[in-house]
């Protein structure tokens, strides 16, 4: 009778802050079971052959938005899929109330649950929620969303605060449909978790997501830009420009210190900004800041992402941003890059800069641009890719080590990756609903041949296989804490 049900051969697996392992991989009941010199292909029900392959855990994706411009269920199918095709296992998306997503606002004990039964059925990943706390009411569930629901992070979007959102001059107020959004409620959202922080802390991470721009400066910057130019990205990057986030970062140490609320400061898009990040980490290290940054930021500028299609928030920025920020993955301040994806259609950005909606999907981009442009050329550690993609995002939000690592006991969510295969990248090899990607054209060297989530095959060979199984992940989750 097979031992395993499972057992990726042959491969050369890697584990983050350990090496590379040439190990067969036993799986059992979704979990690994065995790390061993050898299985015999009799000694499993199925067998994955990852000779000449690399095999990484599943790519923990911190990053993303489901249902932001489409339905949710519809979106949480097929953007999931696009995960699955660039080693993504688990993603964690950001949902608030207000405009976009489910349009409406309220307390979060009606909505949530409504959330995850959207999702539940239609997600091929694991997933889980960061939520934005947008009003006074909501700020007094924090404590119910992480005890009884799961909820291990949170979310303030800084440049709502006073900022016109849209042409129609549509106040910030109206769009996010909060009462009093200001760094009032910032300190009280900061205080709420650093106190969930202390309760359930010891068992995974308790944080809150920062999207830092200062909007009284781009209220300024915009007006200028209107007057004078310049148009398309570039236009909109000095409509955005570094300082807003660089004072925005001040901001918000100023009032992590006061808190202690652990803090990450998302997608940093320029030189500024990571410094700002790095050297607050530096002068508080009693404090936990965790800095991330995008693949389309590490991999584009406004000259190369396509026009208007490649607008987004924070803006893509100068090459000189992009060698930074690649500077600071390759020396560590950065700790995680995900993709930020927001799958919305090429008819939305339009012709008009202002009114383009932000956002494109770039996950099946994940493992696939990291190896090619990070390991390949620039010469990162396998280990340090994987710290990026899967390890590192783990840990900041509460789902290390049942994700994150390739360990026994642990969910065998498992990526063989053929480090030779090369694609160019449109919007069929991303398997994603989005219509466009400005991402297109770009050689691109290591793809994933197999995705394995809790040890069953779900992407092979360009395909997904099967239908939707991912679950709702409950954090903190420890390694044998249950997952749903």
């Amino acid at each position: 009778m097979p031992r395993y049900d499972t057992a990726v051969l042959n491969g050369t697996v890697v584990v983050p802050y350990v090496g590379t392992l040439r190990c067969d991989v036993g799986i059992r009941a979704g979990r690994i079971a065995a790390l061993v010199d050898s299985i015999a292909p009799a000694d499993a029900d199925v067998v994955v052959d990852a000779r000449g392959r690399l095999v990484l855990p599943g790519g923990v994706d911190s990053h993303f938005h489901i249902g932001i411009y489409r339905d949710l269920a519809i979106d949480a199918r097929s953007e999931t899929a696009s995960a699955l095709a660039g080693g993504v296992t688990t993603v964690i998306s950001y949902f608030r109330t207000g405009l976009n997503y489910l349009n409406k606002s309220g307390p979060y004990r009606t909505i949530f649950p409504e959330v995850v039964a959207a999702t539940v059925g239609h997600a091929h990943t694991d997933f889980g929620y960061h939520i934005g706390v947008m009003t006074t009411e909501q700020l007094h569930e924090v404590d119910w969303l992480v005890g009884e629901q799961g909820v291990g992070s949170f979310k303030y979007y800084m440049f709502y605060k006073g900022l016109n959102l849209t042409s129609d001059s549509t106040r910030g107020s109206a769009y996010t449909m909060a009462d009093t959004y200001d760094l009032g409620h910032l300190y009280l959202l900061m205080q709420q978790v650093a106190a969930a922080s202390l309760k359930y802390g010891a068992h995974g991470r308790i944080s809150l997501s920062l999207h830092c721009e200062q909007a009284e400066l781009i209220r300024v910057f915009i007006e200028a830009v209107r007057r004078s130019g310049p148009g398309g990205l570039e236009g909109y990057h000095r409509s955005r420009p570094p300082l807003t986030e660089q004072l925005s970062i001040a901001e918000a140490l100023v009032l992590t210190e006061a808190t202690r609320c652990p803090v990450n400061l998302l997608h940093l898009s320029s030189a500024e900004a990571v410094a700002s990040g790095a050297e607050g980490r530096h002068r508080h290290p009693h404090l936990d800041i965790r800095l991330e940054t995008t693949l389309h930021h590490l991999a584009l500028t406004h000259a190369t992402a396509g026009g208007l299609i490649g607008k987004v928030n924070p803006p893509i920025r100068t090459e000189a941003d992009r060698a930074a920020l690649w500077q600071a993955v390759e020396d560590g301040r950065i700790d995680t890059v995900v993709s930020d994806h927001a799958c919305c259609a090429e008819a939305d950005k339009g012709e008009d800069l202002w009114k383009a909606l932000p956002g494109f999907g770039g996950t099946a981009l994940l493992y696939p641009y990291l190896i090619s442009e990070g390991h390949l050329r620039r010469g990162l550690p396998l280990t340090r890719i994987v710290e990026l993609a899967s390890a590192n995002p783990a840990r900041a939000f509460g789902l290390y080590p049942r994700k994150g690592t390739i360990a026994v006991g642990g969910d065998a969510d498992l990526v063989v990756l053929d480090p030779a295969r090369e694609r160019v990248v449109s919007p069929e090899v991303l398997h994603s609903a989005q219509d466009f990607t400005p991402f297109e054209g770009m050689r691109v060297r290591g793809w994933p041949t197999h995705t394995l989530l809790r040890g069953r095959t779900v992407f092979q060979d360009g395909a997904v296989v099967g239908e939707p199984q991912g679950r709702y992940v409950k954090r903190p989750i420890g390694l044998y804490g249950t997952a749903s």
